[in-house]
């Protein structure tokens, strides 16, 4: 007997469209592949995730498309048997093998099997074809086919629900419409006459831990008689057995003394055993396979509590309740095959190095792929696996049940050796939506054919078809019904688990008020953020130079698809801070901000409803989301390029092993029953900390004040001394006055207090409190703010005089990671952040809360200092239209231009106006670094659309005239840090606008002394900070062939 082959069928694959000749064909960018993937690499297509691509690619998932390769026929013996092995086809296929169909498929979670030996030729290649239909369409036509259905969605549309294939590829609120297609996961072409079909294991863990007993299963096809089984870990073989094969199938049962545990990380060790079969037949080796499992004992203990209605809702592992903190993972890509197996595993390493235990794989995505578990199952990360059923109400008609059974099932055979994965749940949030729409569900009903009959059928696949599937083929696995599920209704915060959108969506409640909506088990919630502003710049078609680079454009409004996502991040913002929407830098700055505060106020007051055995009153926090699948602005903590927003960082320490933290509350007390009048407010400051170590833990817990207007420290005490921090629980510690020299609502309200514990004299945990909001606090200038690396280059230190709230360090060099970031400051410490690919010449840029209204220290924004002076070249421009209507025209034409204006290399300053009685005058004056600036400037950009204001009435003339100045509008950025402004300005105001140094660096304009001048005279510029590279000196410069000096430019500049 042979031993069985396995040739891939991974080359000289080629795809067009169907309605194309065969001269059409092009070939592939990779395989596996889809159709988006390929267009893309063929250059027929923009890239669709750059600017609004996306809406010129939607013909894709229209069109049919078809692939094919050829590859030689194997050596076939006359026993064997030559089987095409299909692991995923997206969605609606055809495959056709020299012509004759093969196999029709629906599904694209379900791998096929087909016999070709018959089809196979003896001789010359074969040809194998795969026609892909419109998912789309066929959606709609099964939407006809069943109209008696309530196609009842969330998020894409109604054809989505009868079509078995990833759900967001229809777009959801934070990605884009892709309906792509194609051969998504490898091909393989087996020639065997015996193999083995599947190998599993069933393992049980003593409560003792001290003996594991796993029984292995090899389901063999074909004539073989003998399996023999071999458990081995780290490389050494620990036991071996061989049985005979009967029915099928071969057993056998290993007894493992002591056996080496997984554990989730941070409470042991990953140790993985290696299960590997070899089938034999007269002693010869037929074929092998192996699976690395993790034995570990798992329960999900949902029991009474003391104090609190309602039951728990925790995970137990190796006997070791767990606090699952984590987060919810989306594909990473609208592409999966150009996902690498170094992308996941880099992916599931960020989580781990954030603190997080758990991931939920959401089930709008798709079943991941072999490398994501393994990787989990390599750095302990606890998985809670959605089946991919996601806002929807699902039809159940039969030929739809045999496909969703199929799939369940494969797909719990292919993952149920993973020790990472500890619950399967039936979807996510399709109760919440029956709930929504009113759909029929009678919770005493327990008849299944029944369900069927109701117009929420897809009952009877979360409570019949799933479970029975995890019961046949995972018999110790968890199965809860839905996310989130607590039995009769979804949001029933004292069972099972809830997604908690009341902040956000919902009833948009304050993020501060996190603690009243807990719940035993909070698998979503989540607040907006945007990416990194390298990240928005990838997605802008221009980068750092395009006109929509600012917060409202139409183009960063696009890369955002939550509905109302403008009108909830700007009601979270006003509530909370004082911001700009300019410069986009601040901005994305405030809105990581927000996102960071809020995500970090929920983990920290939830957690601190982990209070010990019959006390697990919240037992797991997932924030939505972990990722995204394209450059956008979401949920999201860490963005596409696996940049990681400052809420990473935030969580990071609030996960941390000893954590310690404060809420202010606000007590209330009326001198007499009827007043509004006379009521005395006062402040408590609640103290508590977190051990999630596995053994107590004794500190000092010491609190420090200071007042945030003087900098001047207010209070340092040791509150408690050798305080016992239990085990894996919150403790309450103590509540304060607000640490104030008198008593003062006013010094309350300007007090920032910091709590820490100390363990045998070293900080092992610290928290800063501060008043809330954040909008009314004065902040001070920032007093010798060090932001520095080390010597070594490992870490960043960073101090300050006053204190500062949410300083973010950052590095233009992608390859610079920081280990935490957005760090509160508070004077006499030195806040130390791990650095990586740092070195001597990395130039650190900051930004904290206040940066507008504060000039930050030069020492604090660079490490490299240039002293300079700079030749300053000046436009003049005067328009003349035929009317003031015409102008109304002009002024809509060059906003876009002012735009792109500001964001040109050399540009410092725009000033223009209006004539007071002739409003067909139009003037403008700007000032740039360049003489070659300013000619770019007029021949690229004025003289580019002169004829277009022209047909508007425009008519560019090189006149000057003197004149009062009306309507005038200033322009600049800033030469040193880049900071924008853009702002109308009183005429009676204008020299004192003009002599305003930058709000962000302070910086010195040059300025025009008298407005209406033939001449300009500019300020010398002072030694300021510049670039490597600037000029050193001022050189006499020609302006359009007319001598100036370095001071002097003349008012007009005809170019």
């Amino acid at each position: 007997m042979a031993p069985r082959t396995v040739t891939p069928i991974d080359k000289n694959w080629q795809f067009k469209e169907e309605k194309e000749d065969d001269s059409s064909y092009l070939p592939v960018a990779q395989f596996p592949t889809n159709v988006h993937l390929d267009l893309l690499h063929n250059k027929k297509i923009p890239d669709p995730y750059i600017g609004k691509n996306e809406l010129k690619v939607q013909w894709i998932g229209e069109t049919v498309w078809v692939y094919k390769t050829t590859f030689s026929s194997p050596e076939i013996h006359d026993s064997a048997k030559a089987v095409l092995a299909f692991d995923g086809l997206d969605t609606f296929a055809t495959v056709k093998l020299n012509g004759e169909k093969i196999l029709e498929t629906q599904n694209m979670f379900v791998p096929e099997r087909v016999d070709v030996t018959k089809n196979l030729k003896k001789d010359g290649e074969n040809e194998l074809r795969i026609t892909f239909d419109a998912a789309y369409l066929r959606g709609w036509k099964l939407v006809e086919e069943h109209p008696d259905h309530k196609y009842v969605v969330w998020n894409g549309d109604g054809s989505r629900l009868p079509v078995r294939k990833a759900q967001y590829h229809w777009g959801w609120d934070w990605g884009p419409a892709l309906l792509t297609c194609g051969p998504w996961r490898p091909i393989n072409l087996e020639v065997y006459e015996s193999h083995i079909a599947d190998l599993y294991t069933e393992s049980e863990v003593e409560k003792s831990l001290k003996k594991a007993d796993v029984v292995v299963h090899a389901a063999v096809e074909g004539k073989a008689s003998r399996v023999r089984f071999e458990v081995s870990l780290d490389g050494k073989k620990v036991a071996s057995e061989t049985a005979h094969v009967k029915n099928k199938d071969a057993t056998t049962t290993f007894h493992i003394q002591d056996p080496a545990l997984w554990y989730p990380v941070r409470y042991g060790k990953q140790p993985l055993y290696t299960i590997k079969a070899t089938l034999l037949e007269d002693n010869n080796e037929i074929d092998t396979s192996s699976k690395k499992i993790g034995l570990r004992k798992l329960e999900l203990v949902e029991r009474e509590l003391d104090g609190q209605p309602g039951t728990s809702f925790f995970f137990q592992v190796n006997n070791i309740p767990i606090f699952c903190g984590g987060s919810n993972w989306i594909p990473a890509d609208n592409f999966i095959p150009r996902i690498t197996k170094e992308r996941y595993r880099d992916w599931v390493k960020l989580v781990a190095d954030g603190n997080q235990f758990m991931l939920r794989v959401w089930g709008g995505g798709i079943y991941e792929e072999d490398v994501f578990y393994d990787a989990c199952d390599e750095f302990g990360i606890l998985v809670w696996q959605d089946f991919m059923f996601a806002c929807g109400n699902y039809p159940a008609w039969p030929d739809l049940l045999k496909s969703i059974d199929r799939e369940a099932r494969a797909n719990i055979k292919r993952l149920r050796h993973h020790p990472s994965i500890v619950l399967w749940a039936g979807n996510n949030e399709d109760y919440q939506l029956r709930e929504s729409e009113n759909l029929t569900y009678d919770f005493d009903d327990h008849d299944p054919e029944s369900w069927l009959k109701t117009d929420f059928p897809a009952r009877y696949i979360y409570e019949k078809l799933l479970p029975d599937a995890c019961r046949d083929l995972h018999p110790n696995a968890v199965y809860h019904i839905a996310s989130p599920w607590g039995g009769k209704v979804t949001t029933d915060p004292t069972i099972g688990d809830i997604h908690q959108w009341n902040v956000w969506h919902g009833s948009q409640q304050k993020y501060q008020d996190y603690d009243k909506l807990v719940g035993r088990f909070v698998s979503e919630f989540g607040m907006e953020g945007f990416p990194d502003i390298n990240t928005i710049d990838a997605f802008l078609p221009q980068g750092k130079d395009d006109p929509e680079r600012f917060s409202t454009s139409s183009t960063i409004d696009f890369h955002n698809k939550a509905d109302g996502q403008l009108r909830r991040l700007g009601l979270y913002m006003a509530e909370n801070f004082r911001f700009t929407l300019e410069p986009l830098d601040d901005y994305v700055y405030y809105s990581q901000l927000l996102q960071a505060e809020a995500l970090a106020s929920a983990y920290r007051l939830w957690k601190r409803q982990w209070q010990g055995p019959k006390k697990e009153y919240c037992s797991g926090v997932l924030v939505w989301q972990t990722n995204d699948c394209w450059p956008v602005t979401s949920w999201a903590i860490c963005d596409y390029y696996l940049r990681p927003k400052h809420s990473y960082f935030t969580i990071k320490r609030e996960m941390a092993p000893i954590t310690i933290g404060m809420t202010r509350r606000e007590h209330k007390h009326p001198k007499s029953k009827y007043t509004r009048v006379d009521i005395e407010t006062k402040v408590k400051v609640e103290i508590w900390g977190s051990n999630l170590k596995l053994e107590d833990v004794t500190v000092d817990c010491v609190v420090k004040a200071w007042d945030v207007e003087t900098g001047k420290e207010t209070y340092s005490q040791t509150v408690v001394s050798d305080l016992v921090l239990q085990s894996n629980r919150s403790t309450e510690i103590k509540t304060l006055d607000v640490p104030v020299e008198k008593p003062n609502a006013d010094l309350e309200a300007k007090t920032v207090v910091a709590a820490y514990f100390y363990q045998d004299g070293k900080q092992i945990a610290r928290y800063v409190n501060w008043p809330e909001p954040l909008k009314y606090l004065h902040f001070q200038k920032p007093k010798n703010l060090k932001a520095e690396i080390s010597e070594g280059c490992k870490s960043v230190e960073i101090s300050a005089e006053v204190p500062m709230k949410g300083l973010a360090i950052l590095s233009e060099d992608d390859g610079v990671k920081f280990e935490d970031n957005l760090v509160d400051v508070v004077p006499g410490e030195v806040v130390k952040i791990g650095v990586a690919g740092a070195n001597k010449d990395t130039v650190l840029k900051t930004q904290y809360l206040g940066m507008q209204e504060l000039n930050p220290i030069p020492s604090s924004q660079y490490t490299k200092h240039y002293t300079a002076t700079m030749p300053i070249y000046l436009s003049m421009q005067r328009v003349r239209f035929s009317s003031p209507d015409a102008y109304e025209k002009f002024k809509v034409l060059f906003a876009d231009t002012r735009r792109h204006l500001m964001t040109l290399p050399g540009f410092i300053h725009l000033t223009w106006w209006e004539h007071p009685d002739d409003r067909s005058w139009y003037n403008e004056c700007s000032f740039w670094t360049s003489h070659g600036a300013l000619y770019d400037w007029h021949k690229n950009t004025y003289h580019k659309y002169c004829k277009e204001w022209a047909a508007n009435g425009a008519i560019m003339e090189d006149i000057i005239t003197n004149f009062e100045l009306v309507g005038t509008r200033l322009l600049r950025v800033c030469p040193v840090c880049n900071h924008t402004q853009d702002k109308k300005y009183n005429l009676a105001d204008e020299q004192a606008v003009l002599h305003e140094q930058c709000p962000q660096c302070g910086f010195h304009f040059p300025v025009l002394e008298e407005t209406p001048s033939s001449f300009a005279v500019f300020k010398d510029v002072p030694g300021i900070p510049m670039p490597e590279g600037a000029p050193t000196k001022v050189d006499g410069s020609k302006v359009d062939g007319r001598q100036t000096d370095g001071n002097k430019q003349p008012s007009g500049c005809p170019i």
